[in-house]
């Protein structure tokens, strides 16, 4: 049974200069107490500048989170096709990387389905870095990758297709 003095303490916490302090001291406080004032009706303690800012950050997240695997998948997909001197030793490895980060990203899109038009906005420019980070970590010429994607957004997120191996010119005995 709550004491008086804990039912005043309770209360101290929903007041709207509490539930400001309360965003710098403990976020993940903050959120709960955000969320029982909503659900009581408390509108008057919300802090509604710093709600919709924590709700755009959300939101900005999740496009994180798409660019970050795209990222993965392009990367692993170029050092799978071009790089021959690494591959029969990593292949198994960067496929499963491949397996992982496309069942994440498929994951991703079918609770934010609204993401995947910027799934299109933002491939090439992921795959334009994915060639640069690809070529530094390999050491191949990033002119053998392909102008345009790897892997169109259907093929992504098929996890049973990989693109055909290549082996450079001049590359192999």
């Amino acid at each position: 049974m709550a004491t008086n003095a804990q039912e005043q303490e309770a209360q101290m916490i929903h007041t709207p200069q509490r539930v400001t302090q309360l965003r710098h001291i403990d976020f993940y406080q903050w959120v709960q107490t955000t969320i029982d004032n909503i659900q009581r009706g408390a509108m008057e303690t919300i802090d509604w500048d710093y709600l919709v800012e924590e709700l755009q950050d959300l939101g900005n997240e999740q496009k994180h989170q798409l660019e970050s695997r795209l990222l993965v998948i392009y990367e692993h997909l170029l050092k799978l096709t071009y790089w021959w001197q690494e591959r029969d030793y990593n292949q198994r490895g960067w496929q499963a990387t491949i397996v992982e980060q496309r069942k994440q990203l498929k994951r991703l899109l079918n609770r934010s389905p609204s993401l995947k038009p910027y799934f299109q906005e933002v491939a090439q420019e992921i795959y334009d870095d994915a060639c640069q980070i690809t070529s530094v970590k390999t050491g191949l010429n990033a002119n053998l990758f392909p102008p345009s994607p790897i892997a169109n957004i259907e093929q992504v997120l098929n996890e049973d297709w990989l693109p055909e191996l290549k082996i450079a010119k001049g590359d192999r005995p």
